[in-house]
Parts: structure tokens; C-alpha cells; sequence
């Protein structure tokens, strides 16, 4: 194991994200939605790097880098009732690791008004219940917390939301770790008929909750160095301004 980066994709990584799309995923996203997603402005799309050096893959990443905004296209489900849904994000199931991808995950989430609805949670199925969809998260909400400006008006994303099967437990209680609370439920809402669960964190921007993902990011970082990765980017990420 090597350097663990989390950091913005650049449009020479989407062959890479197209190969943990179809690996974690069952093909959700095309490279065209990948290239849709990194020239947008309104949502976040981050990847999960293992690099064998400390620069990381692009000239986006390392401890330096500043997030990107992706774009809001409309998802559609995996063909097979049986995938990964897009709009429940999730730790996957544990797996042997053999050959050690580049890409080991990728997360998003959309920004929609004072929201940042997350739309996927992937990692691939050889390191899953590592802790690296914990570590996502985190960065994921650490940038959903920075204001970010939009022409001369700054928005600031204060509560943060997704959709979850209620049967998935493990994602449950991931969210719940970071104060996420079932506030709704949509019917039917995943292709094999089982209804979703609407999880809601209401307070992005409060004191406590930076504080709260602190220490989680503290825990989660001792964890992955437990393993043998070494944080290439410690520091929370900021977005593109």
C-alpha cells in the first residue's frame, strides 16, 4: 500500500473512474457523464487514490489541491435490480484485494440550493470495509461545509441529505456515526420495490459538527495507517472557488 489521496479528478482520470464505475457500480456512469460531471460546476466529485509516491496521480491532487464542482445530470439505475443503486451510497461488502487499483473509490454529491444531496458512495469491491468509504465521507462533507461563491452571491451548504435502503444496515449506521437522521421515506423507491429511507444532517455548518468531523477524521486516519497507507492530503479539503 502506498500514498491514500482523496482528491478532484481531471478529464485524463476517466478511463480509470469508467473501470471502478463498472467494478463497483455495474457501469452507471458513461465516460461522457464522467467528462459531463468534471466540467460542471454544480456538484462535487472526488476520487479515492492509492499512489505509490506523495504527489498523487494528477496535478489536482495532494494536500494542496482545491475540490471542483461536477454537474447535476440526471442518474439512471443500473439494469440489473441487483447492482448498486446510484442514489444509496454505501461501504460495499468486503473483498480480497489482489492487484492494487489506482482508483479505489469515488464519492459525489449535487448542490442544490442550501443541500448537498450525496449521490454516490463507491468503493471497489476488493477494499471495502477498510474504512476508505468512511474517509470519503469525510472529505466529501468537509467540503460541502466551505462556502463556495457562484458569480458575486456565496453559497453555503448547510444540511446535507441522501436516500438509503432501509435493509442496509452497515450504511445506517456509517451515517448515523455523522449525526445523519431518517426524516422521510420514498415508496418503492429502488427498482426492486423496496422503499428508501431519507436521511437528513442538518447542521453543516455548526460548530459542533466541525468538531464532530474532526475526530472522525482523526479516528478514521489512525485506522487507515493501521493498514499501511499513509495519508497522502491530512489536511480537510477546501473547494474551488
Amino acid at each position: 500500500m502506498g500514498y491514500l489521496f482523496c482528491q478532484v479528478p481531471c478529464l485524463d482520470d476517466i478511463a480509470a473512474l469508467v473501470a471502478l464505475d463498472r467494478r463497483s457500480l455495474g457501469g452507471l456512469w458513461s465516460a461522457e457523464g464522467y467528462r459531463r460531471e468534471i466540467e460542471s460546476p454544480n456538484s462535487c466529485l472526488l476520487m479515492l487514490v492509492d499512489s505509490p509516491s506523495a504527489s498523487g496521480l494528477n496535478a489536482n491532487g495532494g494536500e494542496e489541491s482545491n475540490l471542483s464542482m461536477v454537474s447535476m445530470a440526471d442518474l439512471q439505475h443500473a439494469s440489473d435490480p441487483e447492482s448498486p443503486d446510484p442514489r444509496e451510497p454505501a461501504d460495499y461488502a468486503d473483498g480480497e484485494a489482489s492487484e492494487a487499483p489506482s482508483v479505489l473509490g469515488l464519492g459525489c454529491y449535487w448542490a442544490i440550493l442550501d443541500e448537498a444531496h450525496i449521490t454516490v458512495l463507491a468503493v471497489d469491491p476488493r477494499y471495502q470495509r477498510r474504512g476508505l468509504g468512511k474517509w470519503l465521507l469525510i472529505n466529501l462533507l468537509a467540503n460541502a461545509r466551505a462556502e463556495r461563491s457562484a458569480g458575486k452571491d456565496a453559497i453555503a451548504l448547510t444540511r446535507a441529505t441522501l436516500e438509503v435502503r432501509p435493509s442496509n444496515s452497515r450504511a445506517l449506521t456509517l451515517y448515523e456515526s455523522f449525526g445523519f437522521e431518517t426524516l422521510g421515506r420514498r415508496r418503492r423507491y429502488y427498482a426492486d420495490g423496496e422503499d428508501a429511507l431519507i436521511l437528513w444532517q442538518n447542521s453543516l455548518k455548526t460548530t459542533e459538527f466541525g468538531d464532530r468531523l474532526r475526530q472522525l477524521s482523526s479516528a478514521a486516519t489512525d485506522r487507515l495507517e493501521r493498514q499501511g497507507w499513509q495519508i497522502g492530503n491530512k489536511k480537510l479539503p477546501a473547494n474551488r472557488t
